[in-house]
């Protein structure tokens, strides 16, 4: 199964059986004309689940002190700023228990030979602590190609076998299939955009992308620019476990330039970045930090005083009590082709 890259660079995620076509799909935060229609609560099992007013923004953040995670905020003990400018917060609880949707992005390029075992045991182990039955998840690979491993299932077991099937590529004896016919190296901006843009930007609730990586980008179409704008579009989280081979590098006499990219790849989306090295015992205590955010996010909801549905990006800024820090994405882009605000 292949992701492949159209001439109108929109793209598709190329399938064995099938083809998924890159459609355009509502912009996440973007305000398009008000309703009349009021906003209804729907109940699913015990899990009440807010159906809003087209017109809302919706916004993912978890808060923390020096001492953790904060889990017992309430609306008037936060503040949101869209271009500077203060919000009227309408909506605002703990979610924790809203269904979730993850992408799992595993980087197989001859640099994360020594470590995609690790990779491999980890990913697997957070799933399956992750996943209820009402969750979903899929997983990629990327190096000179991007492939769809696993397409959506609430199965750890099915996401297990698919993430031990995944092998490393360097290429050597075989050609991309990204249109130029040579192998081009890690397409790690290809895979997020493709994960956000494709997978993702039509799914409602939570959504994070699980960037397992040391970093580097070789020979991507997409820019780090372009994927921060998918993943934003998307309303996607994107945490980023930098695990890297550092030997590798100097074994090829190569500098590795992974962190700054990703640092702002993970904080403009509302994600962070966690440093492992190839320590597996690190690498599982990522996981295990990132399902704590999990279990402790919030989501605020606000009708933005700036209605235009203009394009442009407007920037988002969260403010709780002091000593607080709030981990939220950095802004959205107000378009009007969205029928609700996920």
């Amino acid at each position: 199964m292949r992701l492949l890259r159209l001439a109108s660079a929109a793209l598709c995620l190329g399938l064995a059986s099938a083809t998924l076509h890159a459609q355009e799909a509502p912009s996440p935060g973007g305000p398009p004309p008000p309703s009349d229609a009021p906003a209804q609560p729907v109940e699913s099992d015990d899990v009440q689940t807010l159906k809003v007013n087209v017109n809302l923004v919706n916004v993912y953040f978890s808060v923390r002190d020096k001492n953790g995670y904060i889990t017992n905020l309430h609306k008037d003990d936060c503040s949101i700023y869209e271009d500077k400018e203060l919000q009227k917060t309408k909506n605002f609880t703990q979610e924790k228990n809203l269904p979730l949707t993850i992408g799992i992005l595993l980087d197989t390029s001859g640099s994360q030979q020594n470590v995609l075992p690790l990779e491999q045991q980890s990913g697997a182990e957070f799933l399956k602590d992750v996943l209820t039955p009402k969750d979903e998840a899929f997983l990629i690979s990327f190096d000179i190609n991007v492939d769809l491993l696993s397409d959506y299932t609430n199965s750890p077991r099915e996401i297990k076998r698919a993430i031990d099937r995944a092998q490393i590529n360097t290429g050597a004896g075989t050609g991309s299939v990204t249109g130029h016919g040579t192998a081009r190296g890690t397409l790690l901006y290809d895979a997020v955009y493709l994960a956000a843009h494709d997978k993702l930007r039509q799914e409602a609730g939570r959504k994070i992308l699980v960037l397992l990586t040391d970093g580097g980008d070789q020979g991507s179409q997409e820019t780090l620019k372009s994927s921060i704008e998918a993943a934003q579009k998307a309303n996607a989280i994107v945490y980023v476990i930098l695990i890297a081979d550092r030997g590798f590098y100097g074994g090829f006499g190569m500098g590795y330039t992974g962190d700054g990219d990703m640092e702002r790849l993970a904080k403009e989306t509302g994600g962070r970045v966690i440093n492992v090295g190839n320590n597996g015992k690190r690498l599982e205590e990522a996981f295990a930090q990132i399902q704590d955010e999990l279990r402790t996010q919030y989501i605020a909801s606000y009708t933005p005083t700036n209605l235009k549905a203009d394009g442009t990006f407007r920037t988002l800024n969260i403010t709780c009590q002091p000593g607080q820090k709030v981990q939220a994405r950095k802004g959205y882009y107000a378009t009007a082709d969205s029928p609700d605000n996920n």
